[in-house]
C-alpha cells in the first residue's frame, strides 16, 4: 500500500484548504484511513479518521471545522479544512491501516498565516 498526499501550502487564517491522499492497492480492504499532523516541536497527533464503514472521528481541536471523506471511485481520502487557524500549521500525513499493518504517506506541509 502506497499513499501520496498533496494539497498543502500557505493559507491565511480563516481560509480553507483541501488535502487529498491517493492510495494505491487494496483501497476497499483498508480498515481505516486517517489524517495526522505534526507541528514543529510537537508529537504527531490524529486529526481525523474514517473507517471502512464511513464512521468518523475528529480531534477536539478540529471538530466542526474539518471534514474527512473518502472517494472510493478514485481510491482517495480527503480532508476539507475550513476556518483555519495559525495553530493548524503542521505537516499533514495520511495514514492507512490494514489489519495490523499501518502505512504512512510522505506528508504535505500546511502553513496558516495570521
Amino acid at each position: 500500500v502506497q499513499l501520496q498526499a498533496f494539497g498543502g501550502g500557505l493559507v491565511q487564517a480563516g481560509g480553507s484548504r483541501r488535502l487529498s491522499c491517493v492510495i494505491s492497492n487494496s483501497f476497499i480492504m483498508l480498515d481505516d484511513l486517517g489524517w495526522y499532523r505534526q507541528a514543529p516541536g510537537k508529537q504527531r497527533e490524529m486529526v481525523a479518521r474514517i473507517t471502512r464503514g464511513t464512521g468518523t472521528t475528529y480531534a477536539d481541536s478540529v471538530l466542526g471545522r474539518f471534514t474527512i471523506s473518502k472517494d472510493v471511485a478514485h481510491d482517495s481520502v480527503h480532508l476539507q479544512m475550513d476556518r483555519l487557524k495559525p495553530e493548524d500549521t503542521a505537516v499533514y500525513y495520511c495514514r492507512a491501516r490494514l489489519r495490523t499493518y499501518v502505512y504512512w504517506g510522505q506528508g504535505t506541509e500546511l502553513t496558516v498565516s495570521s
